[in-house]
């Protein structure tokens, strides 16, 4: 079985050639196994292309994509996604921690049936403040996405092929691979793996990519939306009770002055619960007019090994062919043919 394995890759000059030579060195013991290795650089500052190039030189299955800009690494994985062929794909990170060794526990998972695999750190080998904002972001994105009860989703992942043509029906702007995960299926498992300490540099997520990622949910979820209008009905209420109560105290007591201290406290909170309101609407107007003018998830500069990709294609394509062929034989033995109208010898059709 073909395995295809997408790894977004920027400023990872000094990993990627090692992970491709440990991935296939992985698979080389895996007997049912074979697999073939997408690498997109998503325009790094160093070298990292170059070094995709020569192990793309050295192994014939990693085909090499080099993007004319920086889209983010959501947007390096769904252009991958358009290389795969393979009924199962894995997807990770470039930086060593999501380690080649554990891929095998994936495809034990796929095995028992389940269509998406999220890996889940027994030890998160990050610095404390990444694990503070990490924590928050998954406890606020596990409330705001539909999700299977219970399922945490990481970068660390295995889907079957027919999620991931589904994930690449995709035509937004701002794509968040684990969202469209959960808007295809909800046969999803967790499994726990180790987690591997960077061996170069430091992480590429700044607190600004960080954010961008975590409000790409509002393509996926309508809750902030309707946050927004039980926030403005509280405050509503909030609004009719409070001047109900001026209004009794001023009848009991007319001599009672207003409060300037109190009029300003109301209006900023108010004024602050508009333009959250505000924000929280114009977010998802940018979204839209961004997928209304066409705005390109990715654009392609260069490919290395393409042909190598398109020849497993086709070869994947026949064998896929060839076996539904069978599948269908055997389901219909016996069965008469009803996809062309059959002929008597006068020549009048009999079905």
């Amino acid at each position: 079985m073909l395995v295809s394995i997408v790894i977004p890759c920027y400023n990872s000059e000094h990993t990627v050639e090692e992970i491709a030579d440990l991935t296939n060195e992985e698979f080389s013991h895996m007997d049912n196994y074979e697999c073939e290795i997408i690498m997109v650089n998503d325009y790094s500052k160093d070298r990292t292309y170059e070094a995709i190039q020569r192990a793309a030189k050295k192994w014939p299955n990693v085909i090499g994509v080099n993007l004319a800009k920086n889209f983010g690494q959501q947007s390096a994985i769904m252009c991958a996604l358009h290389y795969v062929h393979g009924d199962l794909v894995v997807g990770m990170d470039d930086d060593m921690q999501n380690h080649p060794s554990q891929i095998r526990q994936f495809l034990d998972a796929a095995e028992k049936g389940a269509d998406v695999v999220f890996g889940v750190f027994k030890k998160r080998h990050f610095t404390p403040w990444k694990d503070f904002v990490g924590s928050i972001s998954r406890s606020l994105l596990w409330k705001l996405l539909e999700r299977p009860a219970g399922i945490q989703m990481s970068s660390f992942w295995l889907a079957r092929r027919y999620v991931v043509e589904e994930a690449k029906k995709y035509k937004g702007n701002s794509a968040f691979i684990q969202a469209l995960f959960f808007r295809t299926t909800y046969n999803i498992v967790n499994i726990d793996i180790d987690h591997f300490d960077r061996e170069y540099g430091k992480s590429n997520y700044s607190f600004k990519k960080g954010l961008k990622l975590f409000l790409n949910f509002m393509n996926y979820s309508i809750r902030p939306l309707r946050f927004a209008t039980y926030l403005g009905a509280v405050c509503s209420a909030l609004g009719i009770i409070s001047a109900i109560v001026v209004i009794i105290r001023k009848l009991l007591h007319p001599s009672m002055a207003a409060g300037w201290p109190s009029l300003m406290s109301v209006m900023l909170f108010l004024f602050g619960v508009v333009f959250l309101i505000l924000g929280i609407i114009g977010e998802y107007i940018g979204r839209i007019t961004l997928t209304q003018n066409n705005t390109p998830t990715y654009v392609i500069r260069e490919t290395v090994n393409a042909d190598y990709n398109d020849e497993k294609n086709r070869l994947a394509e026949r064998e896929r062919r060839a076996r539904g062929y069978v599948e269908d034989t055997q389901e219909n033995a016996g069965r008469p043919d009803m996809s062309v109208p059959r002929f008597s010898k006068d020549g009048k059709t009999e079905g």
